[in-house]
């Protein structure tokens, strides 16, 4: 099928990626010049793991290019996607500005029938305003359909979600829609969820809004295994076994971020409050996000006593590992706090750096995770890349003033960190 992605962030960028990898003749359309010449270069304007090889096959194949004429794109395509962004506004609700901009190219350009997908997350009725808003400027009355496909990729494992997914979603309101989506997945062994688009669009967000809530209850009872002298792991480790649970999202750390759980929580929270409920549930999840952030620096306070004048090493900055995606992270806030009580930091991630030195710029920037420790008065890790579990305890002791690392994302068994001489704070586990 030929098929016309419009956006190519890290949604628009995975899913051009795999359609065409699926067989497809994709064009990725963005308005954004600069990155449609990067990627013309095959320069990958986001860091996620396989997504520059997949890119390159499938342009030595013929079955993707780049294009900054969206209108082009469009014209040359039966099926388009929408993925641009849909950030937050001040109210907690969506800005919708670029979908309707989207949208309304669409009407104006298409002659021939069309069928327009939504695949960024947005509130629900979104596809009823999209549909309004071709038949709006149709000027040529051309057929078409609008779908709903929310997607479900996890920053650092996108291109295996997009291939291995645990369902897909298609929300359409003609049979003509459902029988091109089912032909466009045909070859993705999944369950096909086929419902109408108000149902699909509110998928998305009770899923990433239930996830979330999982992260804020394991760190929630964090707070209490502190005080009981009780393994919030062990805890989640029984919790997971039953089957109505999964231990999934059960991982106590500094809470949520990047630009999908923040956003999606916050933005149903704004959906409900419109259509006439209080959803208090979800207004304590973010409450008890925001109060986590705040629990991590507190750890850091109780390990150093007076702040101010302190130097810290920190290793992590994206909001997860194997992204370079600092959105939302709570290991910039953490930073942010911190420096606001005078500590001074020295941080080391291994794709982000990048990203956060145009955010963070009265901080150091390390080019290795040992660089960042020579005179720290303690470690703090925030981000649990995998090479941060195999640190060289006796070299990391060695470079720092005195043996301290406060640990956000419990990567280390705390008695042999004991043993080791170390003064090590977890997240919701014993001294």
């Amino acid at each position: 099928m030929n098929i016309a992605v419009i956006g190519t962030g890290y949604v628009g960028l995975v899913t051009s990626a795999c359609f065409a990898k699926l067989g497809h003749t994709v064009v990725g359309a963005d308005n954004d010049p600069s990155k449609i010449e990067k990627l013309k270069k095959l320069q990958m304007p986001i860091y996620e793991p396989g997504l520059e090889e997949l890119i390159k096959e499938n342009v030595k194949h013929g079955r993707i290019s780049f294009t900054s004429n969206v209108s082009e794109a469009v014209k040359k395509s039966s099926i388009i996607f929408i993925c641009v962004g849909t950030p937050p506004l001040s109210d907690g609700g969506a800005d919708l500005s670029a979908v309707e901009k989207v949208a309304r190219l669409i009407a104006e350009e298409m002659t021939d029938y069309k069928l327009v997908i939504d695949k960024s997350t947005v509130p629900v009725h979104t596809g009823a305003w999209v549909k309004k808003t071709i038949l709006t400027y149709n000027k040529q009355k051309v057929d078409f359909d609008v779908a709903s496909n929310p997607e479900f990729l996890r920053e650092g494992t996108a291109i295996y979600d997009f291939m291995n997914p645990d369902r897909i979603v298609i929300g359409v309101d003609s049979e003509k829609a459902k029988s091109i989506l089912l032909e466009l997945y045909k070859d993705i062994d999944a369950v096909k969820v086929v419902t109408d688009i108000n149902t699909s669009e509110l998928i998305k967000h009770a899923s990433n809004s239930f996830l979330a809530m999982k992260i804020s209850f394991v760190n929630a009872l964090s707070r209490i295994c502190e005080k009981a002298n009780a393994d919030v792991t062990k805890i989640a480790e029984g919790m997971g076994y039953d089957k109505r649970i999964g231990r999934a999202f059960l991982n106590a750390g500094p809470g949520f971020g990047g630009f999908c759980f923040p956003k999606d929580v916050s933005a149903f929270i704004h959906i409900a409050d419109k259509l006439g409920y209080d959803f208090h549930l979800l207004k304590s999840v973010e409450k008890t996000n925001d109060e986590q952030k705040e629990f991590i620096v507190k750890k850091v306070e109780e390990a150093l006593w007076v702040l101010n004048g302190k130097t810290l090493a920190v290793l992590g900055l994206a909001f997860k590992p194997n992204t370079d995606d600092i959105r939302f992270s709570p290991a910039m806030d953490i930073v942010t706090e911190l420096m606001k009580k005078g500590v001074s930091v020295n941080a080391y991630d291994p794709e982000a750096m990048e990203n956060a030195k145009r955010v963070l710029k009265d901080i150091e920037y390390s080019e290795e995770p040992y660089a960042t420790m020579s005179g720290a008065d303690a470690l703090l890790i925030l981000t649990d890349w995998e090479d941060f579990k195999n640190l060289d305890l006796k070299k990391v002791s060695g470079l720092l003033k005195a043996p301290v690392i406060i640990d956000a994302r419990n990567l280390y068994d705390p008695k042999k960190m004991k043993e080791a001489g170390f003064t090590y704070k977890s997240v919701g586990r014993p001294m």
